[in-house]
């Protein structure tokens, strides 16, 4: 079985996002393969342009987003997209947009960010992910 993580990242809120980039950062780092599935809001936050500039935070964490964004600073915390983009170069790290989820938004692979590999239909991605060990949901 091949030693993998797969995780289908579907909201695109900064503290979905740091984990989904941090867990991909942990599991390249002991050798595992990772295959990052990216749909409806999650996609949605890979356009051209959104990885650097995203600042949202989920509604129950509004009030601490300030906070957070200045200590993140003072300790000169990566973002989550320069993790992911570290992430990619140390190891096998694909990024694949759900294809359904692009069609829905009147979306091509063009609009998104490069970062993003491929477009793939869930099967797929499933079909991979049944292969690995571990799957998360963010």
């Amino acid at each position: 079985m091949p030693n993998k993580l797969s995780m289908v990242v579907f909201s695109g809120t900064v503290d979905k996002l740091y984990p989904a980039a941090i867990m991909a950062s942990g599991a390249v780092a002991m050798g595992m393969d990772v295959e990052i599935f990216l749909t409806f809001y999650g996609l949605d936050s890979f356009r051209q342009g959104q990885p650097q500039t995203n600042q949202k935070m989920d509604v129950n964490y509004a009030e601490l987003a300030p906070m957070l964004a200045q200590l993140m600073k003072e300790k000169n915390v990566p973002s989550w997209y320069d993790m992911l983009l570290q992430a990619k170069s140390m190891g096998n790290v694909k990024v694949h947009a759900c294809a359904m989820t692009l069609d829905l938004m009147g979306m091509k692979k063009e609009h998104l960010d490069p970062i993003v590999d491929d477009v793939v239909g869930v099967g797929e991605f499933v079909s991979n992910a049944k292969e690995g060990e571990i799957t998360l949901f963010l």
